[in-house]
C-alpha cells in the first residue's frame, strides 16, 4: 500500500516504521473474515483493513476525529489478523503509531479520561491487592455487575523453599498477585518438581501493557524501565529465563526490545530482557518425559476432562499455538479437541472489558457457548484476564493450566 507521509511524519522514527508497515499490506481482505468486531459490527472500518486505511488517511495529514478513535477504541488488538495476513502486516505495531497520535490530536470527555487513569493507574497501585481482597469478602454483597468482576477467594497454596542450580526470574504481575495469587506459586510448584527454583523481584510490577494499550507510552515505558532495573541483577548471577504464566505479560515483554529500541540507555538490555522471556508452556515443554513421570494417574482421573481456552496473546501475540495442549496431552490430561472459533478472542483484552462492555460481553457469551459445547467439565487458559472473564458467567470452572499440572503431580517425597 504507496503511502505519502506528511511533512510531520516524514522525519519522525513513528512515521518512517508506519510507513514500511503500510507498504506490506495489499488491502486483500483476508483479515476481515477473522476479526472479532468486523463478524460482530459488520463495519469496514471495524475490522484490520478499514482501521488500516484510517492510520494511512491520519499518516498522510488527515486531521482525525472522534469517529477515527472510536473505531481504533474498538480495536481488542487480538491481532487474529496477523495470525491470517499472507503479507505478514505488523498490524499490533501500526495500530500502536495510529492510537497513539490520534490520542494526542482528539480530546477526550471528562469521564473517558477518568476512567482511563483509574484503570491505569489504579490497576497497577499497591493498594490494589488489599482493596481487592476487601471486595472479595464483600463479594456477595455487591451488584451482579461488579461482582462479576471478582473472582472468589482462593487459597494459594505454599511456595517452594527448596534451593536449585537451575534458576528462573518470574513477573508476579500487577493484578495476577492478587486476583489469582495460586497461578504463581502452582507455577513455582511445578518448577521446584522437576529442579528448578523459581525466584521474583519484588521492584518489578506491571509489565506495561495496561499503560501502552491505553495510549500512555510515557507511563509504559517508565513501568518496563523499573522492571528492567529490577530483574538486571539477577539476569547478571544468570538465572536461565524470564519466565510468563500470564500470557498477556508475556507479549509484552517479549516486546521489550522493540519498544525501548531507540532508548540509548536501555535499547540493549531490553533487547537481552526479550531475549530472555519465555511462556511458562515453552519452558515446561522441555521437560515433558520427566514431568510424565511425576504425574499421579488417581489425581489426573479426578481432575477429568478440560477445554483450553488459547489467549489471543498466546495465539497471535506470541504465535503460540498447540503448545499448552500438546503439553496437557503428553501427560496424560484428557483434553477435548479445540472448539469452533477457538482463534476469536473472548472479550477480555486487558482493559476492553470495561471500556467496551457491550461488545466485550457479546464476544464472551459466544465463547462460551462454544467452549461449553464441548461437555468439558473444566475450561482451562493461560491468561488472567481471560480467567476472570470467562469466569463470570461460565457455568463451569474456569482455571489456569498451570494449577492443573499442580494439582496432577505427585506429593514431594521427603528425606
Amino acid at each position: 500500500m504507496q503511502t505519502q507521509l506528511a511533512p510531520q511524519f516524514q522525519l519522525s522514527a513513528q512515521g518512517q516504521l508506519g510507513e514500511s508497515i503500510l507498504r506490506k499490506c495489499v488491502h486483500c481482505g483476508f483479515c476481515t473474515a477473522t476479526c472479532p468486531t468486523y463478524q460482530l459490527l459488520g463495519d469496514e472500518l471495524d475490522g484490520p483493513r478499514g482501521r488500516i486505511y484510517l492510520i494511512k488517511e491520519v499518516l498522510e495529514g488527515a486531521t482525525p476525529s472522534q469517529k477515527t478513535q472510536e473505531h481504533l477504541d474498538r480495536c481488542l488488538t487480538c491481532r487474529n489478523c496477523e495470525s491470517t495476513c499472507p503479507s505478514g502486516v505488523d498490524y499490533g505495531h501500526l495500530l500502536d503509531i495510529g492510537r497513539d497520535i490520534v490520542e494526542k490530536a482528539v480530546p477526550r470527555s471528562t469521564a473517558q479520561q477518568s476512567i482511563r487513569w483509574l484503570l491505569k493507574r489504579g490497576l497497577t497501585s499497591p493498594f490494589f491487592k488489599p482493596a481487592y481482597l476487601s471486595a472479595q469478602f464483600l463479594r456477595p454483597l455487591l451488584p451482579r455487575a461488579l461482582r462479576n468482576k471478582i473472582t472468589p477467594k482462593k487459597d494459594s497454596g505454599a511456595w517452594p523453599v527448596k534451593a536449585h542450580q537451575q534458576k528462573v526470574l518470574l513477573l508476579e504481575g500487577c493484578v495476577q498477585d492478587a486476583m489469582m495469587p495460586n497461578v504463581n506459586s502452582a507455577t513455582a510448584r511445578v518448577l521446584d518438581a522437576i529442579s528448578i527454583q523459581t525466584v521474583v523481584a519484588p521492584q518489578a510490577k506491571c509489565c506495561g501493557a495496561l499503560a501502552h494499550h491505553l495510549n500512555d507510552h510515557d507511563l509504559a515505558q517508565t513501568q518496563m524501565k523499573a522492571n528492567i532495573d529490577a530483574w538486571w541483577p539477577l539476569i547478571e548471577e544468570g538465572v536461565s529465563c524470564i519466565v510468563m504464566n500470564a500470557s498477556g505479560c508475556g507479549v509484552m515483554v517479549k516486546d521489550y526490545g522493540h519498544l525501548l529500541r531507540d532508548d540509548p540507555l536501555y535499547a540493549k538490555k531490553a533487547k537481552k530482557v526479550s531475549e530472555l522471556t519465555l511462556d511458562i508452556c515453552e519452558v515446561l515443554e522441555h521437560h515433558k518425559s520427566q514431568l510424565r513421570a511425576l504425574v499421579d494417574s488417581a489425581l489426573l482421573d479426578g481432575l477429568g476432562q478440560a477445554v483450553f481456552h488459547p489467549p489471543c496473546t498466546l495465539q497471535h501475540g506470541q504465535q503460540i499455538k498447540g503448545k499448552v495442549e500438546a503439553l496437557l496431552t503428553h501427560l496424560g490430561f484428557s483434553i477435548s479437541p479445540p472448539p469452533q472459533e477457538a482463534h476469536l478472542c473472548c472479550g477480555s483484552a486487558g482493559t476492553y472489558s470495561v471500556l467496551q462492555p457491550a461488545l466485550s460481553q457479546e464476544l464472551k457469551m459466544r465463547k462460551l457457548l462454544n467452549l461449553n459445547n464441548t461437555q468439558a467439565k473444566a475450561i482451562l487458559s493461560a491468561n488472567v484476564g481471560c480467567i476472570s472473564h470467562l469466569q463470570s458467567d461460565s457455568p463451569v470452572p474456569v482455571s489456569h493450566w498451570i494449577e492443573w499440572l499442580d494439582q496432577a503431580l505427585k506429593a514431594p517425597q521427603t528425606s
